[in-house]
């Protein structure tokens, strides 16, 4: 029996060479005769970029795939991400002024024996308590004063907070070509013009203009929203999340900084606007910043002056335009194909999730991967588990916009019960009389922990009404005593970590220097 196991991903980008390089390592085919993997990729095509942001679960990837932390950060202009901080969500900005803020950081809360700190934060008074993120984690203090999450004697993907990274997408492309390439992926440049389906309807082959008929046993679709496989060929059906998420469009583009050594935030700025949200990253050498809005409730010209007001005079390129609709294919996987990255779906870049469901249908594939038999195995729990991690996601990012109080049609509309999942209005129900354990939760690979949603709920004013049961919760000095620890540790932590544009120069010049670690 012939074991031959070609996979032939097409499309390149931040989702292909994502692909290519884990596949390539974790299914080892250097060392494997009957695996083959080929990038084709069409040197037309550019990379959407839209999120230049991502999740902690990366610095596991990269450190999987032997990527040096030091030459990544250089390399892709990147900086340290601890979190978000979420600017005017709750409320419009007052005509005194006043603007709502909140911060969801990446740190775990902590806890006293493995018991939750919420309960006795939500038995403070409201008027005197510090926000949640700041009372239960040092990172939000850390943050806030431009600190970095770790220090240059710290080595690769290590520190003592949780971390992401901002960097540029089309860099980070071409870092992760790089490294699939040393990894044994072979890398073809042509233009895909045809997909030709065999009589079961699965794909027989496809056709590239410079290279002629292409083969293999299973084909990865990584062409973006033009979903040239998955959606065009296959016909794989898509579900609109349009009645829940109501953004479908996004400007675009960079801002540069005041002066040379301005702080460089280590947290992308969510800023609400009336329809929808501006999102801020501070790279090395500039800032993404993007108008994320519904073109039901504001046109074109007017998400570009509300870009324009919040940018100032900064602007260097003109805004490019991305048109979405947030949404996935209800079956990812259909027989010897499975769509990875856009062309699987797309959710706004809000929580960081583009690279974050990559990272997921690649490990998926990895492990489930048939080194014998049919192709198409694993396709149904495949499709089960995406299924499930898009879903929960979109519920996520509900929570974000149902629980606002502005007043602008845009928001009122989100406030709408009827414009919210199911699972998520009976969560709320619950969540008044408790605050989110992890018992709400049922996915084994979930993205968000329950302590991601208490950030939300609390960083925007929900209320949990504990008082009923307070004698439960006896251990109120204790309890006291480890908020008193945070505030320390959190003043500590801001003397002794490095700031972050220090960290970045640093680290640009020299790399992470273990000599530098303190005696």
């Amino acid at each position: 029996m012939d074991r031959r196991r070609r996979i032939l991903i097409v499309g390149g980008g931040a989702a292909g060479w994502l692909t290519a390089a884990y596949l390539a390592k974790s299914l080892r085919i250097a060392e494997q005769a009957h695996l083959e993997i080929t990038l084709l990729e069409s040197p037309e095509v550019g990379i959407i970029g839209v999120g230049e942001a991502t999740f902690p679960t990366i610095r596991t990837t990269l450190q999987f795939l032997g990527v040096d932390e030091a030459r990544f950060i250089r390399e892709t202009s990147a900086t340290f991400k601890q979190g978000i901080r979420f600017n005017d969500w709750a409320w419009a900005p007052t005509e005194n002024g006043e603007r709502h803020q909140y911060f969801h950081p990446f740190e775990a809360p902590f806890s006293t024996d493995g018991a939750s700190l919420a309960p006795y934060w939500l038995l403070q008074n409201e008027a005197t308590r510090a926000p949640f993120a700041e009372a239960m984690t040092i990172q939000a203090r850390v943050a806030d004063a431009q600190r970095a999450p770790k220090r240059p004697h710290e080595g690769n993907f290590s520190g003592p907070l949780n971390y992401a990274y901002h960097f540029d997408a089309a860099k980070l492309a071409q870092v992760l070509a790089e490294r699939a390439r040393e990894l044994g992926v072979r890398h073809l440049q042509g233009r895909l013009t045809q997909v030709e389906l065999d009589a079961t309807g699965a794909i027989d082959h496809v056709v590239c203009a410079e290279h002629g008929r292409l083969e293999a046993e299973l084909y990865i679709d990584c062409t973006g929203f033009h979903a040239e496989l998955i959606g065009k060929a296959l016909k794989a059906p898509f579900k609109s999340a349009r009645p829940i998420l109501f953004a479908d469009r996004a400007l675009a583009c960079k801002a540069s900084y005041d002066r040379p050594d301005a702080p460089i935030q280590s947290f992308t700025i969510a800023t609400a606007h009336e329809a929808g949200w501006i999102w801020d990253i501070g790279l090395k050498d500039a800032r993404g910043v993007g108008c994320v809005y519904s073109s039901d409730h504001v046109d074109d010209d007017r998400a570009l002056a509300i870009l324009g007001d919040y940018v100032g005079r900064d602007v260097e390129i003109a805004p490019r335009a991305l048109s979405f609709e947030a949404g996935y294919r209800t079956r990812q996987w259909v027989k010897n194909c499975v769509a990875v990255g856009l062309s699987a779906g797309f959710l706004e870049p809000l929580e960081s999730t583009g690279v974050v469901l990559i990272e997921a249908a690649v490990a998926i594939i990895a492990e489930l991967f048939p080194h014998n038999g049919p192709i198409s195995a694993p396709a149904l729990r495949f499709n089960e588990l995406m299924t499930a991690r898009y879903d929960n996601i979109i519920t996520f990012l509900k929570l974000h916009y149902c629980l606002s109080r502005r007043s602008e049609p845009f928001w009122r509309q989100n406030a709408d019960p009827a414009t919210m999942p199911e699972r998520l209005v009976d969560l709320l129900e619950q969540w008044r009389w408790r605050p989110p354990t992890r018992y709400d939760f049922i996915l084994d690979l979930e993205t968000f922990a329950f302590f991601n949603y208490q950030y939300i709920l609390y960083g925007m004013g929900f209320k949990t009404d504990l008082s009923p049961g307070r004698d439960e919760f006896p251990d109120v000095a204790g309890a006291e005593k480890l908020f008193a620890k945070i505030r320390n540790f959190g003043e500590r932590a801001t003397h002794d970590l490095p700031s972050h544009r220090d960290l970045i120069a640093q680290i640009n010049r020299f790399g992470f220097d273990r000599s530098l670690e303190p005696a």
